[in-house]
């Protein structure tokens, strides 16, 4: 593998505010206004993670309010599991179940694919356990970007272009300017440039990729059209133009 790649553990925040099951809907609601957060999970004595409770589990109640003239009638597009929120009064009732969580020594990459396919803002970071270890939100995955050009052009040089490209035929240069990495240079083997761009790809910081690196010069054969003859055959001697002369008789 090229490089290091930064783990969910590295970004993580570690001072965690988590719920009890039985904590109360009002307490709740003023721990997410006090620590500004959207999100809290709900533990055990253990601090094992038994759930999660977003603001959208909380909007359930409110989202039954109504003081028009149908009060009473129930919303047909609100699900069976919103309308038992709606009446819940503890983190316990509330939380979702079961918890989506991450490991510390996962990848930036595989938290960010989790958040997008269930469709969360930060995930619970637990061992293998279950235990709750700090708390991964999409700004914390966003923080691989301010990581310094010169840091992320050392790191090409050394992990991706002197493994790739030992011998260029010509110096290979890597310049980053806010996260965008330009290649120049020549090199032995052509079909080793999209991998170059790839692996640069896959630096953590790397905005994008900027390549102009070249193969070996093509050879051109000015004789590739000539026929091969092989050893050329002396020409006959010209014979001078003008009327024949008839042959003279023998004496």
């Amino acid at each position: 593998m090229y490089g290091t790649a930064h783990l969910v553990g590295d970004v993580m925040t570690r001072t965690v505010v988590a719920l009890g099951g039985g904590a109360a809907f009002k307490d709740i609601v003023r721990a997410m206004r006090q620590f500004q957060v959207s999100v809290l999970p709900v533990v055990d004595d253990q601090y094992r993670v038994l759930g999660v409770v977003s603001e959208a589990d909380l909007l359930s109640k409110e989202e039954l309010r109504d003081d028009g003239p149908d009060r009473g009638l129930l919303p047909a597009r609100l699900r069976l599991a919103d309308l038992a929120k709606a009446g819940a009064r503890t983190a316990g009732e509330l939380m979702t179940v079961p918890p989506v969580t991450v490991r510390p020594d996962e990848t930036l990459s595989r938290a960010a694919r989790t958040m997008a396919h269930r469709q969360v803002n930060c995930l619970p970071v637990v061992d293998g356990e279950g235990v709750l270890k700090g708390v991964v939100s999409r700004s914390d995955l966003l923080k691989v970007f301010l990581r310094e050009d010169l840091d992320i052009a050392g790191e090409i040089r050394r992990e991706v272009v002197a493994r790739l490209f030992p011998s260029p035929l010509e110096p290979v240069r890597v310049t980053v300017h806010d996260g965008v990495v330009g290649l120049t240079g020549r090199v032995p083997d052509a079909s080793l440039v999209p991998v170059a761009v790839r692996l640069v790809r896959a630096v953590e910081g790397v905005v994008d990729v900027d390549c102009a690196l070249t193969g070996p010069r093509r050879r051109v054969d000015l004789d590739a059209d000539l026929p091969d003859t092989g050893t050329a055959a002396e020409p006959e001697p010209e014979r001078p133009e003008g009327p024949e002369q008839p042959e003279q008789p023998e004496q």
